[in-house]
């Protein structure tokens, strides 16, 4: 188990489900199968578990441009955690899924973008929280309402203006977080065009953790980033947003806090290209 404010075990989690300073979000999503999140969490979830959804709650309508998933209007986001007992700056949110962190990596970085600094990710995920034989339930909760007024931090976001003018100065480093493939542009199973933009290198988002979910060793977090964290800034991006905030939040697990997502990523870049 890593030792990280960013991380909470299942032990952890279930010895603190009662505590009334802690909100769980449960942000399992498929990108194939849109419905399918919600309806694993109606069945069954995590007791007192809320749900988010990734195309509903955690991004804004695509546009023409802006990628596949377009960050989510601040307010809006605020007061539905505000609607689920989350104070701001005081509540801990604790957020799981069962897709090696791809969506609830969204959520953590979500919120410190919007200036709550106290959440993290379960370890292991939804498929560590079954295999502990914790209970489930189908319950939906109930809370009461919070106080959430976020405070941006937009230094944290970049636009493809920035990225066009940055990304090929000495001291940044732009990092694609696609698997290698979709990188290389051998295969492209969402964007309308293949590759990668100019200048980026490759680190896959599914290296942060293993195949059950749990994140790699804090030395193997630092080991990864070893050849660029020389550079003073550091833009992330992947297809639309998403799993970018996983290596965000390898980046921050290995001591490096110059990391900025490029929101768009490779679906807004391409949609310029047409």
């Amino acid at each position: 188990m890593i030792d990280s404010p960013f991380v909470v075990s299942t032990q952890y989690l279930r010895e603190n489900l009662d505590n009334p300073q802690l909100v769980v979000i449960d942000c399992r999503f498929a990108l194939v199968d849109p419905e399918l999140g919600k309806q694993q969490y109606q069945a069954s979830h995590i007791p007192g578990a809320h749900y988010l959804d990734l195309n509903q709650d955690l991004s804004d309508p695509p546009q023409q441009h802006g990628g596949r998933h377009p960050l989510p209007e601040p307010q809006e986001l605020a007061n539905k955690l505000a609607a689920m007992g989350v104070n701001f700056q005081e509540t801990l949110v604790v957020a799981y899924d069962n897709s090696r962190l791809a969506f609830g990596a969204r959520l953590w970085w979500l919120l410190r973008y919007l200036g709550h600094d106290q959440v993290a990710l379960l370890d292991g995920g939804w498929g560590a929280w079954q295999a502990a034989g914790y209970p489930v339930t189908d319950a939906l909760p109930t809370s009461n309402p919070g106080t959430f007024v976020p405070k941006l931090r937009q230094e944290w976001v970049v636009d493809i203006d920035a990225v066009k003018v940055r990304k090929d100065l000495s001291n940044v480093a732009l990092i694609d977080s696609r698997e290698a493939d979709r990188y290389l542009g051998k295969r492209e199973p969402i964007d309308p065009i293949a590759g990668h933009i100019p200048g980026a290198v490759n680190y896959p988002w599914q290296d942060v953790t293993d195949a059950q979910s749990y994140l790699l060793p804090l030395e193997e977090q630092q080991q990864r980033w070893a050849d660029i964290q020389r550079q003073t800034e550091l833009i992330v991006y992947c297809g639309s947003g998403v799993t970018a905030c996983v290596n965000l939040l390898s980046l921050k697990l290995a001591g490096i806090h110059t990391g900025k997502l490029y929101a768009g990523s490779w679906s807004d870049w391409c949609s310029y290209q047409q």
